[in-house]
């Protein structure tokens, strides 16, 4: 009895008690078994041949986007071929309990002056206009206040830059700031990365980790390296001792650059954000083109003929194998899955291909009872982080929500695991996981695991390439980013890391590439 009447005092703190209901939930979004098919003996054929000028193999950005800018040449016999049952790779919504949330990627920075293709595009969905010479936003788009906060110290604080402990920490930060401006200024870094000219110091800084190079430069404060190792993991799927230290400087001196404590430009800039994240955007791609796009269809195999290149697809939904025939082909997928499509790959796939290496991603979307304990500091932001753990931390996926009817927290969490756990998985039940996520969320709110009410997971086994030392500058990559022909490449790998703006500008630079 002694026992049992610990267990429910315990339960009670956690706001849990034997009456809750069970979790409710389950995997959404992705199919790994669909991709495993790759792994078999290729299925016979024999039935009708299905045909198109251009068939674009993955309807993710990247494919969104060269379709898209076909379609815009007068190019319109085209079919999008996708494994999933939904358009929009790493950047597709959700609906929980009638909410629209994110399946992965949640946000998008205010493109720079070398992002033109997709700044062309955000004006065209309405999002931008040009008032007098410059570019006004529509409010309603750009991430409502309060955006972030990081807790640290037993409280939330406003923005993720941990404030340094000591002066000399102070310092630290601030030579980090003047790197890399020195970086911008000498140097230059782009988005789309191939705006910027190739240098000998991009590929001195190619060549090693950005940990190594942050030891070289005795930037060693706990605080400072902590955020600059989320700052990795939250773009690249990896930490400061995996990527390159051309990734580490990329991801600040491409932007907004880096912003110590007291600095007037403040830590961040504006970003363009809805409730179901990326997907706003991938769904306004996709809608277009809904009557070319064929999804649960996985290619097995792509054959260049002398007349004509002909694809080998299995449907999901008749369970059967399908034949297709094409001009020419876009092979808008991971650069690993291409050469493995390919019947000849080029020897620059292959190359380039083996250089890969990719972050598995966890996402859970938690629906709740009633809202969290009110924690002290800074109130609910739409990024939430805690400071010291390897977790991205979560977003409040009604953040952006114009209803001002109050309803139950609906809050999206982020994991970037090693490469290590990707088979755990995809083997693992998503209960085990959902724990994994509640476990890490009651580190700041001890009250969340008895408040969850349904978790809706999605895994992606290969969300995103690493930049790792050597990757960026290889010649392989340049060699894939310039090809011509009847198959062209077009994906977010081209760029060596995984971002909408080197996906959609990667589509668009392939059909221009596409020989018809």
């Amino acid at each position: 009895m002694k026992r049992r009447s610990v267990l429910l005092a315990g339960l009670a703190a956690a706001g849990c008690t034997p009456d809750t209901p069970a979790l409710q939930g389950g995997w959404v979004g992705t199919h790994p078994e669909r991709g495993h098919r790759l792994r078999g003996e290729l299925p016979r054929a024999d039935g009708p041949l299905r045909q198109a000028d251009v068939v674009i193999v993955g309807a993710g950005i990247a494919g969104l986007a060269c379709a898209r800018a076909l379609s815009q040449r007068g190019v319109t016999d085209i079919a999008l071929l996708d494994l999933e049952d939904q358009a929009g790779g790493n950047s597709r919504g959700h609906v929980v309990a009638g909410a629209p949330c994110p399946l992965g990627a949640h946000y998008l920075p205010l493109p720079g002056p070398d992002a033109r293709e997709v700044s062309q595009l955000l004006a065209e969905l309405g999002l931008s206009r040009q008032v007098l010479g410059r570019t006004e936003w529509d409010e309603r788009h750009l991430c409502h206040s309060p955006q972030e906060r990081l807790f640290i110290d037993g409280e939330w604080r406003e923005g993720l830059l941990p404030m340094p402990e000591s002066p000399a920490a102070r310092e630290q930060y601030q030579r980090f700031s003047a790197l890399v401006s020195q970086a911008q200024r000498d140097l230059g870094f782009a988005m789309p990365t191939r705006r910027a000219r190739w240098k000998p110091g991009h590929a001195a800084l190619d060549a090693q980790t950005f940990a190594r190079w942050l030891d070289a430069n005795a930037l060693t404060d706990t605080r400072l390296r902590w955020y600059l190792d989320y700052c990795c993991r939250d773009d690249f799927g990896a930490g400061a001792a995996t990527v390159s230290a051309w990734a580490g400087l990329h991801y600040f001196a491409s932007r907004h650059g880096f912003h110590a404590p007291g600095d007037e430009a403040g830590e961040r800039e504006p970003v363009l954000t809805w409730p179901d994240g990326n997907g706003w955007l991938s769904a306004r791609l996709a809608t277009p083109l809904r009557d070319r796009v064929h999804l649960g269809r996985v290619v097995l195999r792509v054959t260049e003929q002398k007349h004509g290149i002909e694809l080998l697809a299995w449907n999901e939904a008749t369970g059967a194998p399908e034949r297709w025939q094409a001009r020419a082909v876009v092979m808008a997928t991971p650069l690993f899955i291409a050469s493995r499509l390919l019947a000849t790959p080029p020897d620059a796939l292959r190359q380039a291909a083996a250089r890969f290496s990719y972050a598995p991603w966890l996402t859970a979307n938690l629906a709740l009872r009633e809202p969290l304990l009110v924690r002290p500091g800074a109130p609910l932001a739409w990024d939430n982080v805690r400071y010291g753990t390897t977790a991205l931390g979560y977003v409040d996926a009604r953040h952006q929500s114009l209803d001002p009817t109050p309803r139950p927290p609906l809050l999206t969490a982020y994991l970037a695991l090693p490469t290590s756990q990707r088979s755990e998985l995809l083997k693992q039940p998503w209960q085990h996981w959902a724990q994994v996520v509640t476990d890490e969320l009651a580190q700041t709110h001890p009250d969340l695991p008895g408040k969850v009410e349904r978790a809706d997971l999605c895994r992606f086994g290969h969300a995103m390439s690493i930049p790792v030392p050597g990757l960026r500058g290889s010649a392989a990559l340049a060699a894939l980013n310039e090809a011509r022909g009847r198959v062209v490449f077009a994906h977010a790998d081209l760029g060596s890391y995984s971002v909408f703006e080197e996906a959609y500008t990667a589509g668009v630079e392939a059909a221009a590439r596409l020989r018809l």
